[in-house]
């Protein structure tokens, strides 16, 4: 096989991945925070799949520029609005994103950044928790509802190639119903994935 027929092979596989991605991911994105005009605009520039991360990641830095403006003039709602939008986008960015790792890390990085920055500012706020476990360290957000506890709370854990910045929506559903919320990035998930392998029986780190 030439050179041609491997970069048409290659591009080819590249396509199919980005046609399968848009085709599939449109529900899930938007059910974690992505705005359906900012999927369709973002989506509709690519044809490679390669490009996915940086586009993403292009989106994300608008939010996370809106953010920091708002938290500079002292708009708090909104900066904390735009930045655990970000954290999403870039979240999204890196999402199965594995033949690049320097973007893929690049990407999480940002992610973790914008929501760590946002937490204060959310409605109600959140506050990140670092809990030690097997010589790593499992990232969480523990928000609770207004007034005074104890409350009930839930615990969500992600899937496989989720991760607690996804989680906003879902928290709210539970906060506006007086129950507490812990995100957690399990082993091998989120911030844990580089330095924990993923297991099964999460009772260990539960």
């Amino acid at each position: 096989m030439d050179g041609n027929a491997n970069v048409c092979m290659n591009e080819g596989m590249a396509d199919s991945r980005l046609t399968a991605a848009i085709g599939h991911w449109a529900p899930r994105f938007a059910a974690g925070g992505v705005d359906p005009g900012d999927f369709s605009r973002v989506t509709s520039t690519l044809t490679r799949w390669d490009d996915w991360c940086a586009a993403w990641c292009q989106a994300a830095a608008e939010h996370e520029q809106l953010g920091t403006r708002a938290l500079a003039e002292g708009r708090t709602r909104s900066a904390g609005g735009h930045l655990a939008t970000a954290a999403v986008y870039y979240h999204f960015a890196k999402f199965l994103f594995v033949q690049d790792m320097t973007q893929l890390r690049a990407a999480h990085q940002a992610a973790v950044r914008c929501l760590d920055t946002a937490l204060p500012y959310l409605d109600p706020p959140g506050t990140r928790l670092e809990i030690p476990f097997d010589g790593a360290v499992i990232a969480a957000v523990l928000r609770r509802p207004p007034g005074p506890g104890p409350h009930p709370a839930v615990v969500l854990i992600p899937g496989l190639d989720s991760a607690k910045e996804e989680f906003g929506r879902v928290e709210q559903v539970f906060l506006n119903r007086g129950v507490a919320t812990l995100s957690v990035d399990g082993p091998g998930q989120g911030e844990a994935e580089y330095d924990l392998p993923i297991r099964p029986d999460w009772e260990v780190p539960g």
